[in-house]
């Protein structure tokens, strides 16, 4: 009994204190459960509203959102609502559509509530004095509230470019009017006819109208065309927020001067474009072209940015849904020659929005064609990457180039792109030789 009295106690006591301790683990484990979720409850429309960072760059304007069957339905919710069936001029016959793509391209679902309705004829509320002034959208729009096929008259044109042949690459490069150095940096560079190996090639600058009616500047961008017969320009205000009308008045150059290219290209003036690993390297002049084609650095699952302090500000009432379709960054993107004409119909049964890169993504939702990824993800870059003539040799993209830099890393890459990463390897193979020499340690 002495024995039993001394040792079942101790046991019993042993006992209750796991089953005490397991009651605390799964207590706190259910408490830091609970706040989770309330923290994520609190903090998920923070995620999806996109606030910039401390540093503004392209990526500031969304932040991806969270993935789930309710924000899908209100994703194409959103995007019904901006597709507008009434206006909507049919395009050319569709190649290679199935009956219900092509029902989607020509028009989805009922359609637009009054709210939107009012969105599409008003369009630019809340972005800002600019658009205010420009008054764009009100000009696209006709007595009805439709979309215009032809809302801008040209000043500057360029129609007999693929007169005599087919260019296999056309260039769209988005530019500011006042940027004649961008423009002869590119034209003396990645934009020159002599990258394209013999092949048909295209270059045209895409502009709107100066600011404040600059007589003097306008005079020397028509004197510009004359010599260089490059420049493409319709009569709307030149700002950021038509840069959406820039690309689609570049799309429809495409459309109706020259259908049958086989791939066309649009860029912006700040960035290094590798023409020949373009076109050699992805687009392949020697395979039959591609149809339905489009890729560039693809952006997936980003939210609207809500601050309205930011560029990229987008109202909730312009577009109301959590995240964009899939879009690939304005900064360059590559498309078989049959998009244009698709994309720029497609156009005109969607409300305008500022956001170029985004808007064209929206038409390519409503086409239900999906955007490629390319082959390698280091090929389109919106961002810009450290030079060497190694890493530039295999790039299709680089941003945030000056004109003075341009010219200066195109012409290095020129001189050494044969064996770029040969003497980049002896170059770092003659460090390490020094530094083991002198006993350092190699990098």
């Amino acid at each position: 009994m002495q024995w039993r009295r001394r040792h079942c106690c101790p046991i019993k006591m042993t006992w209750t204190i796991k089953r005490s301790l397991f009651r605390t683990h799964v207590a706190g484990l259910l408490s830091l459960a609970l706040l989770f979720t309330f923290f994520l409850f609190f903090s998920h429309q923070d995620w999806l509203s996109g606030r910039s960072g401390p540093r503004d760059n392209p990526l500031a304007y969304t932040i991806r959102g969270f993935r789930s069957p309710k924000g899908e339905a209100n994703q194409s919710s959103s995007l019904r609502s901006l597709w507008r069936e009434t206006g909507y001029v049919a395009p050319k016959p569709l190649l290679n559509l199935s009956a219900q793509q092509a029902e989607g391209a020509l028009g989805e679902s009922g359609g637009v509530g009054r709210e939107a309705a009012a969105g599409a004829r008003m369009g630019v509320m809340g972005l800002g004095d600019s658009m205010i002034t420009n008054n764009s959208l009100q000009k696209e729009m006709d007595v009805g509230g439709k979309l215009n096929a032809q809302p801008y008259r040209f000043i500057l044109n360029e129609p007999f470019k693929c007169r005599d042949s087919t260019p296999f690459l056309i260039l769209l490069i988005a530019v500011e009017p006042g940027q004649a150095d961008a423009r002869n940096a590119i034209r003396h560079t990645w934009g020159n006819e002599s990258v394209a190996s013999g092949l048909g090639f295209v270059r045209l600058f895409l502009l709107g109208t100066p600011k404040n009616s600059e007589n003097f500047l306008q005079n020397s961008i028509e004197e510009e065309s004359r010599v260089y017969h490059d420049i493409i320009q319709q009569d709307y205000q030149d700002t950021y927020y038509n840069l959406t009308i820039k690309t689609l008045m570049g799309m429809n150059w495409v459309a109706t001067h020259c259908p049958h290219v086989s791939y066309v290209m649009k860029t912006d003036s700040d960035m290094f474009v590798n023409t020949e690993y373009l076109i050699q390297k992805l687009l392949k002049p020697d395979m039959p072209p591609k149809q339905r084609y489009f890729t560039g650095y693809l952006m997936r699952g980003y939210a609207p940015n809500r601050n309205k302090d930011s560029k990229w500000y987008m109202p909730p009432e312009l577009y109301p849904s959590e995240r964009y379709p899939i879009f690939c960054s304005g900064t360059g993107y590559v498309f078989s020659g049959d998009m244009a004409e698709l994309i720029y119909q497609a156009s005109l049964s969607i409300r305008r929005l500022h956001l170029e890169d985004v808007y064209v993504g929206i038409c390519l939702a409503k086409l239900r064609i999906d955007p490629a990824p390319p082959p390698n993800e280091f090929l389109f870059n919106h961002w810009r990457v450290s030079y060497s003539s190694c890493k530039y040799s295999h790039l299709i993209t680089s941003h945030q180039f000056q004109p003075s830099e341009l010219i200066k890393y195109w012409n290095h890459l020129q001189s050494n792109k044969h064996n770029a990463c040969i003497n980049m390897a002896k170059e770092k193979n003659g460090r390490y030789r020094h530094r083991k020499f002198h006993g350092e340690r190699p990098p």
